[in-house]
């Protein structure tokens, strides 16, 4: 017997029936109608090119199609099902509808599939970028966390396990030497040397920048930890052989323990994170565990933190000035302004104690600028002191000099002053020697101003004699290492004297860092053409406060306190106010 619906398909004409088949075949959906056994009674074009069948490309694994297609005629159910299609690497994800029909009197099935490979590879990228880190491929912190949470969800008896905090060591040192592209392929190559001998329960992953965790799981004792950790690092002393260049990379590791160093996923990361920068402090390139005297530190360290914090917000700091003095007339030729810090109870704190942490935090460029206004505040008692045509040199670090939007609005801070002339920027020689562009997008603009160039420190950083060769700059101070003893000690004289010879040759001014001594004094004095220097032998750093209590009529004193011999002692120079920026 056959339904009303049935009766008008027969009745259909033959040309209507033509034009639904044309219709039919040309869906851009995949249609295909099978009986109660499975074979199959139509196919429309799409669903063959899906499914190979018109030789277009191999035929893919129907299996899982087969499995579905029969649950929906058993059960005489829709079945809504997505289905992964492999033809070797490529894979084509079909959402197909199974629904049973039963159409002149036989059970049949008609599948419509829509091809949603592209939504399907997007959605999988969204997942990827959630969950994995993009560069090494590592998981990222969430599944770490997760992990780490499912281990402390269903805890058992005797169950240990270790988090470990991994920093790549004066990481941003080498994106600015190298360039990034080098940093990037770094971290991907160290990121396979953490992860070589992982077991499948371990975990490692990238959580930012150059930081990584790693959860090892399960542990049975601290001392094997250690044994790990110590062959992980000795494995990454090894150089990394990237773009032509042979980069070395160390790395400051902290852990914690479960249970022994806390009881959830935050705690034990904090606590590696606290360990981890106890290396840092201590040298760096090897691991530490965590303990308790570390969380006094840490909390000490946010103490100093939140305090520097508001020190700037209230403008707390001052400045004092050393002199750059001729050592052959004892004339001043410059100074040196040294930032300081007046803690909550007006105790002056040297610069050790805040200045890599301000860095840190992000305030380091707040606080230069503070250094100039407070110049510029003084500049009349600067000149009545130390004379009108003396420079006036403020310390920029590499992070700073490296730093094209920082550098443009110094400039212009320092042509508002409208005396840009009298300054000299001291910056490290990492400034000019790393890829940073700082010779040829930055250093014009201080030119223009007339703004003077100064190279800090030198002899303790990355360069070399030939590299200064490259440098344009006016002046170069040497660091106090290469000064102190330089009476007893051959091998500085003679680097002391490549430095000299060259730096003569380039046209750049030398100024001796760090002279205590008598000795040192009369050294450089009849040994070399060095005509400048700067140190305690001649003048501590002098505040503004002292500089105002002088009275009008003592002018020529206060003059002299410019360049007034200190005491031949080394106590004097371990004070707060001695230290350098």
């Amino acid at each position: 017997m056959t339904s009303k619906n049935d009766n008008a398909y027969f009745g259909a004409s033959e040309a209507e029936l033509g034009f639904l088949k044309e219709i039919v075949r040309m869906l851009p959906a995949g249609l295909t109608v099978q009986d109660a056994h499975g074979k199959l009674l139509l196919v429309n074009d799409t669903a063959a090119a899906q499914l190979g069948m018109d030789g277009s490309r191999p035929s893919p694994d129907l299996a899982q199609r087969r499995e579905a297609c029969q649950r929906a005629l058993s059960a005489g159910q829709p079945v809504v099902a997505e289905e992964a299609l492999h033809d070797g690497a490529a894979r084509q994800v079909l959402l197909t509808t199974h629904r049973p029909v039963r159409l002149a009197g036989r059970d049949l099935l008609i599948s419509a599939s829509s091809d949603i490979t592209e939504q399907k590879n997007f959605e999988d990228q969204l997942f990827r970028s959630a969950y994995f880190d993009e560069l090494t491929g590592l998981p990222s912190r969430r599944v770490i966390e997760h992990r780490a949470n499912s281990l402390l969800a269903r805890p058992r008896a005797g169950d240990r396990f270790a988090l470990a905090f991994l920093d790549v060591d004066n990481f941003k040192h080498i994106n600015d030497y190298y360039g990034h592209a080098v940093g990037d392929t770094l971290l991907v190559e160290l990121s396979k040397r953490l992860g070589r001998d992982l077991r499948e329960t371990d975990m490692l992953s990238r959580i930012s920048g150059d930081e990584f965790l790693l959860l090892l799981s399960p542990i049975q004792s601290q001392e094997e930890v250690a044994e790990f950790m110590k062959s992980t690092l000795e494995r990454l002393t090894a150089p990394f052989f990237i773009d032509n260049s042979e980069v070395f990379a160390s790395t400051s590791v902290g852990v914690s323990l479960y249970p022994d160093h806390g009881s959830s996923f935050e705690t034990l990361r904090q606590n590696a994170d606290i360990a981890m920068y106890r290396i840092k402090n201590d040298g760096k390139g090897s691991a530490a565990f965590f303990d308790s005297s570390m969380e006094r530190e840490a909390l000490a360290r946010m103490k100093i933190e939140q305090s520097l914090r508001l020190a700037i917000l209230e403008k707390r700091f001052c400045c004092a000035f050393q002199s750059k003095v001729d050592i052959r007339t004892q004339a001043v030729r410059g100074i040196e302004a040294l930032v300081r810090l007046r803690d909550d109870e007006g105790v002056i704190q040297a610069p050790g104690s805040f200045i890599n942490l301000a860095s840190e935090l992000g305030l380091i460029d707040e606080l230069t600028h503070l250094v100039l206004a407070e110049i510029v505040k003084s500049i009349d008692l600067i000149n009545e002191t130390f004379g009108a045509d003396a420079t006036i040199s403020i310390n920029v670090a590499a992070k700073q000099a490296g730093n094209p939007e920082f550098m443009r609005s110094f400039a212009q801070a320092l042509d508002d002053t409208g005396f840009p002339g009298r300054f000299m920027i001291e910056v490290t020689e990492d400034a000019f020697v790393a890829k940073n562009h700082f010779q040829a997008a930055i250093l014009p603009m201080f030119r223009k101003l007339g703004v003077g160039i100064s190279i800090d420190d030198f002899g303790t950083g990355y360069s070399s004699l030939s590299a200064l060769a490259d440098i344009t700059a006016d002046e170069i101070k040497i660091d106090r290492s290469f000064i102190t003893d330089i009476h007893k000690r051959p091998r500085s004289q003679g680097i002391l004297r490549a430095i000299e010879s060259l730096s003569e040759a380039l046209g750049m001014t030398v100024i001796a860092e760090g002279i205590e001594s008598y000795e040192e004094l009369t050294y450089l004095q009849a040994a070399t053409k060095i005509r400048y220097a700067q140190g305690y032998y001649f003048a501590r750093p002098i505040f503004l406060e002292e500089l105002k209590l002088a009275t009008p009529a003592s002018s020529e004193a206060r003059a002299s306190v410019a360049t007034r011999p200190m005491q031949q002692n080394r106590q004097g120079y371990s004070r707060a106010s001695g230290y350098r920026r």
